[in-house]
């Protein structure tokens, strides 16, 4: 493989720490051209330290020598005092920064200070902390931050969820799991794989071992919507359970259920089932490397499939057998089919009722009976009369 580089940066959020002392650190997302993803944090006084080396490396293209050659983003220099407000504002600004930053040309972006500076580093994956000091208040970019920068979501935003079983991982990216503990949820994924953080400990997790402590498990999935979506099959799979649907590449589908553990109850003309959802690709999206990669990984474990889940929640939200999803699915289907019938039937109507009007209008009048001798002889003029006789 040839040297690493970087393909993307995105800006998670910050954190306040309390260890050596108060301070705050930026949440980066860095994707890389392995299809690695690693999270990093650094200090503003750091990144832009980083920004002077980099200008300095090209002066050219940083606009010392001329500013209309300046394709180096600017950065604001660190405040006296860096408190919460200004991490806070400096947000929009890092995020555009970062963006323009990967984009610059290959001898910039893939140069060796960019990538020395965003690879993972030991207190990345395993910070200096105290037992005795409160754990780090995280703060995330909302959703929409391209839309507006500066509106930023309040403090302790990552959800803390219980682990039901112990989850043994299968690659360095994922993180292992014991019965009983508590993770922070980072990033939800609809293929059923969460970035999860435990102490200092980061990683892939799969949803269906997670139960939310502050509600009724499955509180956060949609209800079905049997109308349907229409997805087409990236990757073929083939049903290890009797509830699954076997399906080859290529094939149209209709999604009509997106469950949390990455497992969707999918429709197959009249046949339901569930099907991985790494495996689907909504019709009219365009194919991406990423999701080639991730279609390699093989599918999260199914909630149903796992043994001695430890729940302390009694009974969650009821769940849906296949029966039910067929019997309702084949409701559906009818009632369309039913639709589809009465609409042919009404154009069938107004079509006969056009083509009998148009009959009608092509009807031949009927023809006048040829007038007498003596009553053409009364009408006609004196003339045409002398020219008769």
């Amino acid at each position: 493989m040839g040297d690493m580089f970087i393909r993307h940066i995105e800006l998670l959020g910050y954190e306040k720490r309390f260890f050596p002392s108060q301070h705050y650190v930026y949440m980066f997302l860095v994707k890389w051209n392995d299809l690695s993803e690693k999270l990093v944090y650094r200090r503003f006084t750091e990144i832009y330290e980083f920004h002077k080396a980099l200008k300095e490396m090209f002066p050219i293209e940083s606009g010392d020598i001329n500013p209309e050659n300046r394709i180096i983003p600017h950065l604001p220099a660190p405040k006296w005092f860096d408190g919460q407000r200004s991490t806070q504002n400096r947000q929009g600004t890092l995020a555009e920064y970062c963006y323009t930053l990967v984009n610059l040309p290959h001898k910039i972006a893939r140069c060796g200070h960019v990538v020395s500076f965003f690879r993972v580093r030991p207190d990345d994956t395993s910070p200096v902390t105290d037992s005795q000091i409160k754990k780090p208040e995280v703060f995330l970019l909302p959703k929409d931050s391209k839309k507006n920068p500066t509106d930023i979501t309040g403090p302790i935003v990552l959800q803390t969820y219980r682990v039901i079983s112990d989850y043994e991982k299968s690659s360095r990216s994922e993180m292992a799991l014991k019965t009983g503990e508590m993770v922070d949820v980072v990033e939800k994924s609809e293929s059923g794989w969460w970035f999860c953080q435990l102490k200092n400990k980061r990683g892939w997790v799969p949803a269906a071992y997670l139960e939310p402590i502050d509600g009724p498990d499955e509180s956060e999935e949609q209800e079905p919507n049997y109308a349907g979506e229409l997805y087409i099959v990236q990757k073929s799979y083939t049903a290890i359970e009797e509830d699954e649907l076997t399906l080859k590449e290529g094939d149209t589908i209709e999604v009509i259920h997106k469950l949390l553990d990455g497992w969707w109850v999918i429709r197959k003309d009249e046949a339901t089932g569930f099907y991985p959802s790494m495996y689907l690709q909504k019709s009219g999206e365009e194919n991406s490397p990423v999701k080639s990669e991730l279609r390699n990984r093989s599918a999260p474990p199914r909630r149903s499939t796992i043994r001695n889940a430890k729940s302390i929640h009694k009974q969650g939200r009821k769940q849906i057998s296949q029966e039910t999803y067929r019997r309702n699915s084949r409701k559906y289907i009818q009632s369309r089919r039913n639709m589809k019938v009465n609409f042919q039937e009404k154009a069938n109507v107004i079509i006969e009722k056009n083509e009998q009007e148009e009959n009608r209008s092509k009807a031949q009048p009927a023809v006048p009976p040829r007038p007498s001798k003596d009553l053409i002889m009364n009408r006609c003029t004196e003339s045409t009369r002398r020219k008769i006789m």
